[in-house]
Parts: structure tokens; sequence; C-alpha cells
């Protein structure tokens, strides 16, 4: 198993992430004495969901002061008694793992007031499996736990959004018809990367509006996927106004979306290579205790910039190729965004092996960007 880079807190947290990112493997390594209730066992959730209260009683009797609560949205109940537990400060750490926040948000729950931290434990790190990390690899197979440690790989990111439909989506009752929301599954597979359009999305899955806004929230609920807002900051110019979508795997994309024989490749890629690139930027950001944005920036001319991270100590303009050499227009978007913003770092990341400036751009290979990303460090080009 590879080291992962998340450091736990020392108080009560909450640890969200998919189902499959190593949450439940890394708690059992790093507390293997803590006192565990895990959800997803039938009798254990059985129990729990009948009466909550038990779990106030079962603390009485251990000795065990850290408690692991996994798929907490199981039953959000048990909040109220955490909660409790906490207040009475008897010296307990509690870990509450879930997998979705819808739940808890519908039972009105509000996260413990602040009482516990808000943790992500996101896919793989390029860095985190150092010299196993293969660009074109997991480009097709993401950086999920699951699936790179398995034995049979290529099968088990084909299950994944299947195993996913019938676990969370199908036995939550979170939609109504099941077909509807696949369908919706692999038309987006199509704007993974892209700016959404939920009129367009609508008509090409043949679903009403309202469902797919509403199934919009459901994926980002399950931590399936996040969007970008356009940044805005003193804007000189006229903008896009709607977000822009990415499925929170690369390789939960490439095995949603499907191959056709007229396909271009190119295309795919691409779009594969960016979101790899969002999932590193995005899992960055989480993991940081300084406010830090990630935005996209697109005018309403069409010219874009793929992301903007800012924060106190950090402007910096990224642009994703999948080409091996870089071209004239390639370096558009950069350069226009330095008009209105010439203080922002401008680096291009591409498919090539050679850093070298292009005026006011640093074009810098896209696997190296992605190897040196560490939550514990600054993102810098080295």
């Amino acid at each position: 198993m590879y080291q992962r880079f998340f450091n736990p807190p020392k108080d009560s947290y909450f640890l969200f992430g998919p189902r499959g990112t190593g949450k439940s493997t890394f708690l059992r390594s790093y507390y293997p004495d803590a006192f565990w209730v895990d959800l997803l066992d039938p009798e254990t959730f059985r129990i729990f969901a009948a009466a909550p209260e038990r779990l106030y009683q079962i603390l009485g009797t251990i000795s065990e002061k850290t408690i692991v609560i996994d798929e907490i949205q199981r039953v959000p109940e048990l909040l109220n008694v955490v909660h409790k537990c906490i207040e009475e400060k008897k010296g307990y750490q509690f870990i509450l793992t879930g997998s979705s926040a819808r739940k808890l948000r519908e039972k009105g729950t509000n996260l413990l007031a602040g009482r516990a931290l808000l943790c992500y434990m996101p896919p793989f790190f390029a860095k985190e499996i150092g010299q196993a990390f293969e660009l074109s690899k997991h480009l097709r197979l993401g950086m999920l736990p699951v699936v790179l440690d398995s034995l049979l790989p290529e099968e088990v990111i084909k299950a994944y959004v299947g195993i996913y439909l019938k676990e969370e989506v199908q036995a939550e009752g979170l939609v109504r018809n099941i077909g509807d929301f696949a369908r919706f599954l692999e038309t987006m597979s199509f704007s993974h990367a892209s700016v959404v359009n939920t009129s367009n999305i609508a008509r090409e899955s043949h679903i009403a509006r309202k469902t797919v806004e509403n199934y919009l929230i459901v994926l980002n609920d399950l931590l399936l996927s996040f969007q970008l807002d356009v940044f805005r900051y003193k804007a000189k110019r006229s903008l896009m106004q709607h977000s822009k979508f990415y499925f929170f795997d690369a390789g939960v994309y490439s095995s949603l979306r499907p191959k056709q024989f007229f396909d271009v490749v190119s295309e795919s890629e691409g779009a594969a290579l960016e979101g790899l690139v969002a999932q590193h930027l995005m899992a960055w950001l989480r993991a940081q205790q300084e406010n830090y944005q990630l935005h996209f920036w697109r005018t309403g001319a069409g010219v874009e910039v793929d992301f903007i991270l800012t924060g106190h100590d950090t402007f910096l303009a990224l642009e994703v190729k999948n080409g091996t050499t870089l071209h004239p227009s390639d370096f558009r978007g950069l350069h226009s965004f330095a008009e209105d913003y010439p203080s922002a770092t401008l680096v291009i990341l591409y498919r090539g092996k050679e850093k070298y400036r292009e005026k006011n751009v640093l074009a810098y290979p896209v696997e190296e960007f992605l190897k040196q990303i560490d939550p514990a460090e600054k993102i810098q080009l080295k």
C-alpha cells in the first residue's frame, strides 16, 4: 500500500471522499486500536438506525477514546450523540467518514456546528505513487486506490460506476429513475472539462432540464464531480456565466465516455488530461489551511484559461495542452489573461519533455508538474 499524504488532525474530524479513495484502509492502519462502527455492515446499521442513542451507552462501557464511525451519512442521527459526547468533554476523538453529504443536509444536521474539522481523502496524488505513475496509463485508469491496488484494474474501473449506482444512488433512493440517471452520466462524460449547458444536456439525454439540474447536485453531493466558477476579480471584459464541470477522477471519466469508431482520440484524451490536472489541484486546495481558490477564465468571445489558482501568496494561470509540441495559438488565452492581470504567473502544461519560456509564459511538462504536487508544500515550478 502506498503511503498517503493525509495528515490527520488531533481533534475530531469528518473525512469525506468518494468510495474507493482508501478512507477506511487508511484509518484502520493509522488507528489500529480505535473503536470502530462500520455502518456498511448490515447488522451494525440495523442496530444504530433503530436506536442511535445506543452509541452513548456503548461508549460508557469501553476504554477506547478514538471512535471511528464509517459512512456516517447512513445514520445521520448519530451526529446528535457525537455532538453530546463532544460537548461533555470526555476526551473522545471522533473520526466520521462519509462518501456523501446529501443525507446529512437533508436531515438538517450542521456537521456538528464546526466542532469537528472537515477533511477530504482524494484519489492518489501522482507523487504518492512515485515512479509507478505513468501519465498515459493513469489517464485511462485514473488514480483511485481501489483501482490501482487491484490485480485487474481495467475491470475494477469499469465496475466502479455501476457499483456506485447500486450502492449509493439506487439503495439510498437519491433518484427516481436509475435508467435516466445512468443515461445522464453517459451524457455528462461529453461535458467533462467543459462549460455546463443544462439545456443541451437535457436534450441529449432526453431528460427534463430541472431533473438534469437535480442530477448535477446529486453528483456533487456524492463527491463524484466538482465544478469551477469563472474568475471575475475586477473583470475588465464580458465573461462566461456558466461553471465548468469535472468528474472527480480521470479514470471514472474515461470509463463513462462511450467509445465510438468515429471518435477523435485527442479530444477525449485532452479532456482526461485536463481533468487529471484539475483533480490534483482540487485535492491540493482542499488540504490547505489557508484560503486558496480555484477558478477558470473564459471571455464571452470564447478566449479561455483552464485554471486560475489564487491565494495570499499565489496567482497562477495554468493552461493544459495534450500535444507534445506547442503552437503560437496555444498561448492565446494566457496572453489575453495577462493583459487584464499582468501580475499573474503564466504557465502552459503540455506532453513534451522540455521547459522553456515563450515571452512571459513558462512551458512546462505536465507529467513533471503532477509529480511535484504535495499538499504539504506550496505549488511551485521547480
